[in-house]
C-alpha cells in the first residue's frame, strides 16, 4: 500500500456495506489480522474508529467488497499523516454543538446513523458517529434522537468545563431538520412522527403491495 493512490476520506460516501451473501468470499484470517491492526491504531486515530468498526461486523464471513473497504482506510490513512487538528490560544470559549443523521442508514437492522460533534471557541473538540439504539420511524425522529444525542454530550461537557472554572451560561445546538425542532418544543407530538417506506414500483403502479418495507 506504500504506492496505493491516497483517498481523502476513510469510507466512500453514500457507502453502505451489508452482508453481501452473492458477493465473493475473502480470506478470513487476512481481513482479520487487518481489523486488528486497524482497531490497535485508533488509539492514536479516533477519526478512523467508526469505518473500523464499522468492518469488523463482517469478520465472520468477509467478502471482497468488505476487503476493499478496509484497504480504503489505509489509503486514507496514508494520504493524512500529517493532518491534525490545530488549537490555537486566546480564542473565545464559546460551545456549539452540531447534529445530524440519515434514514435508515445501516441496510441490515434498518437503524439510522447519528453524528455530532462540538466546538468549543474556533477547536473541535468532540466528535462521533453511531449508530442509533432504536429504529426511527421517520426522518424527524431519527434526527431528533441525533439531537439528543448530541445535547447530552453538550450537558457533559459543560460539567467538565466547570471543574476547571469555565462557566457556560449558554450552548448553541445546531440541526437541519425542522420537524425535529419542532419536536424538542413540543414533545407531545411524538406520535405524530410516525412514517411509512414505499417503494417506487409501488408508488408508480398506485398499488401497495405485500412486500413493501415497511
Amino acid at each position: 500500500m506504500e504506492n496505493c493512490k491516497e483517498a481523502s476520506t476513510p469510507i466512500a460516501t453514500g457507502c453502505s456495506l451489508y452482508m453481501d451473501e452473492n458477493g465473493k468470499d475473502y480470506d478470513q484470517t487476512g481481513f482479520r489480522g487487518l481489523l486488528a491492526s486497524l482497531l490497535y491504531l485508533t488509539a492514536s486515530r479516533p477519526n478512523i474508529m467508526f469505518s473500523v468498526c464499522l468492518c469488523a461486523r463482517f469478520q465472520a464471513q468477509p467478502k471482497e467488497s468488505h476487503y476493499m473497504a478496509a484497504k480504503r482506510i489505509l489509503k486514507y490513512l496514508k494520504g493524512t499523516i500529517d493532518v491534525g487538528i490545530w488549537y490555537p490560544c486566546e480564542v473565545s470559549l464559546n460551545l456549539i454543538g452540531y447534529s445530524d443523521s440519515d434514514f435508515v442508514g445501516c441496510k441490515i437492522d434498518r437503524k439510522s446513523i447519528s453524528g455530532t460533534s462540538h466546538i468549543l471557541g474556533s477547536s473541535l473538540i468532540s466528535w462521533h458517529s453511531k449508530k442509533q439504539a432504536c429504529v426511527a420511524l421517520s426522518i424527524a425522529k431519527a434526527k431528533y434522537i441525533a439531537a439528543g444525542s448530541c445535547c447530552a454530550q453538550s450537558l457533559w461537557i459543560q460539567q467538565q468545563l466547570s471543574d476547571f472554572g469555565i462557566n457556560l451560561s449558554k450552548i448553541s445546538l445546531f440541526c437541519d431538520n425542522t420537524s425535529a425542532m419542532n419536536l424538542t418544543k413540543n414533545p407531545i407530538q411524538h406520535s405524530r412522527t410516525k412514517h411509512i417506506e414505499i417503494c417506487h414500483h409501488c408508488i408508480r403502479d398506485h398499488v401497495i403491495k405485500g412486500h413493501c418495507v415497511i
